[in-house]
């Protein structure tokens, strides 16, 4: 089933993707021939079972994974093109990632840990400062700025996760089971806060997501089965 056309310009353009990996003499496919259009601002949901593949192609529109075969540009840029050293640049650049374990550094500060992606930049210490500030802000944590990953709950260590993701200025934000690991009502304030990023900063964000209601609230939901799209369509989003 296809997607009722998206009235926004297309961001990620994948046409006949396929993706496998090797172990020992065995090649385990993993995707298969996989087409899709995501719109510059899209809030989309991939799910599916264990092993369905969804993971593999959101590290791949991510630029952290290379297809073996296929069509993949982000942006009007076709990383398939890209060396490792210019992938990497395009990453830092235009990719925000949130993790269902946060991935924060726990001897750093939830400050310092927003703060990470932007020492890569020219930014100055006064600029950095500034630009850690407003994301903190965004994500409701400008108060626990000095506290310590241990010292916060986990709904506010994804929160510091999402605002070290927005820090850049992404182009798109590559979300991988960002509720997995808390409970539901901090779920719900994760999942509030990526529609927020996107209803009202037009943050293009992509969900991998086996939970149902997490899904629901993206408008639009792609499910993967043994590596191939099986549905593609628009939500009516939930809350």
């Amino acid at each position: 089933m296809n997607a009722p056309p998206s009235d926004k310009l297309p961001l990620v353009e994948i046409s006949h993707l396929y993706k496998s990996y090797r172990r020992g003499s065995q090649v385990l496919p993993v995707l298969e021939d996989i087409s899709l259009s995501i719109g510059d601002g899209e809030f989309l949901a991939l799910m599916g079972p264990s092993g369905s593949g969804k993971t593999t192609l959101l590290n791949l529109i991510a630029g952290l994974d290379r297809p073996d075969a296929g069509r993949l540009t982000v942006g009007g840029v076709d990383l398939t093109g890209l060396s490792e050293a210019q992938l990497a640049a395009w990453r830092a650049r235009h990719v925000g990632f949130v993790f269902q374990f946060y991935q924060l550094i726990p001897v750093l500060t939830a400050f310092e840990n927003v703060e990470l992606p932007l020492l890569l930049t020219p930014l100055s210490r006064p600029a950095r400062r500034e630009h850690v500030e407003l994301a903190l802000e965004l994500v409701g944590l400008s108060d626990r700025r000095h506290h310590y990953p241990g010292q916060l709950s986990g709904g506010q260590q994804q929160r510091v996760a999402i605002a070290r993701a927005l820090v850049t200025d992404p182009t798109l934000i590559a979300a991988d089971e960002p509720t997995g690991d808390l409970d539901r009502d901090s779920a719900r304030e994760v999942l509030d806060l990526l529609s927020r990023l996107n209803a009202e900063f037009g943050k293009t964000i992509i969900l991998v997501t086996h939970d149902p209601e997490a899904a629901s609230r993206a408008p639009r939901l792609i499910k993967l089965i043994k590596g191939q799209l099986i549905t593609d369509e628009r939500n009516s989003p939930s809350r």
